[in-house]
């Protein structure tokens, strides 16, 4: 899972350090080190040392993003265990650790697949309900969850969870970047008739909420769903990924169900699945407890994530 980074943010005072950053080279850790600025920052790249101590000297705060990530076609002969032995395991061990040295929050980046893969139309995820994960990916994330919210209890120490859905900006990979890149090369997309809801998050809107759990004293011990707060039929993204790249959209209202099957027919009824499906959340706690609202809209968030697209 890589090695240790000493390094920070023009990190030149020893003693003033006091946050510590894992997985901070990642898509999400870059822009967060990024946003933080002059302050300084320890990071960590990976996600499963069994020492943890030299690191921790002087921390007081802990942002811990370095996860075995959710991949489409997982190659591990178990993946619950691959899973389970960096997401929990490894999350567990490093909490501990913090709280024998000292440190006051943890924040955790988990993942909406913990409330499911899926809502009702109109019926976002709350905070409230039952966890409900489906995969090996959101197992661990939540068994992790269930473990630090032990571990705030038997030590004190204060615990944050963030939930976010799909998070997209400049570097995205996988799915998003490769329909943005479909988008900007101006092809056809059977897409113009899926009336679906799903909630997204624009990388900056994340960054900034981790800023605002890392300090907000009404953060503490609490789990929090977080997104743009404006959800979109997957129509309405392709045409809004047009728009932040200045070309037309071309779109074809190909109806939901020939789409699932055809890709039935091509084994690929999960990821129509995905595109079709409802997925959103409910954000009222992070307003009313912590008062935040996403500083950046879906229509700017889109335009930045163009921008760090390159046409192919």
């Amino acid at each position: 899972m890589g090695v240790f980074s000493d390094v920070g943010v023009k990190l030149t005072q020893e003693a003033g350090l006091s946050l510590l950053i894992t997985g901070g080279t990642g898509f999400v850790g870059q822009a967060l080190v990024k946003r933080l600025g002059d302050q300084p920052v320890r990071l960590a790249n990976r996600a499963d040392s069994a020492g943890w101590h030299s690191v921790l000297v002087g921390i007081t705060t802990v942002v811990h993003l370095a996860a075995r990530v959710h991949v489409m076609d997982d190659t591990a002969v178990d993946p619950l265990a691959a899973f389970r032995a960096v997401n929990v395991v490894g999350t567990l061990n490093l909490a501990r650790q913090a709280a024998a040295a000292g440190v006051k929050r943890f924040v955790f980046v988990s993942s909406v697949k913990v409330n499911g893969e899926f809502t009702q139309a109109g019926l976002a995820f709350t905070e409230a309900d039952a966890p409900d994960p489906q995969d090996a990916y959101g197992v661990s994330k939540y068994e992790a969850e269930l473990g630090l919210r032990q571990l705030a209890v038997d030590t004190g120490m204060e615990v944050v969870i963030i939930r976010p859905p799909l998070v997209y900006g400049p570097g995205v990979k996988a799915n998003f970047a490769t329909l943005m890149h479909a988008v900007q090369r101006g092809w056809p997309l059977p897409l113009g008739a899926v009336h679906n809801q799903r909630s997204l998050v624009a990388l900056d809107n994340l960054v900034d909420f981790i800023v605002t759990c890392i300090t907000h004293p009404q953060a503490a011990n609490q789990t929090f769903l977080v997104s743009d707060g404006h959800d979109l039929s997957t129509t309405e993204l392709v045409r809004g990924m047009a728009r932040a790249a200045g070309v037309p959209a071309r779109l074809l209202p190909v109806p939901v169900w020939a789409l699932q099957a055809g890709a039935a027919l091509l084994g690929k009824g999960d990821a129509v699945q995905r595109l079709c499906g409802n997925l959103q959340v409910d954000i009222s706690k992070a307003r009313s407890l912590l008062g935040w609202v996403p500083p950046v809209s879906v229509d700017e968030g889109l335009r930045r994530a163009a921008a760090g697209v390159q046409k192919t």
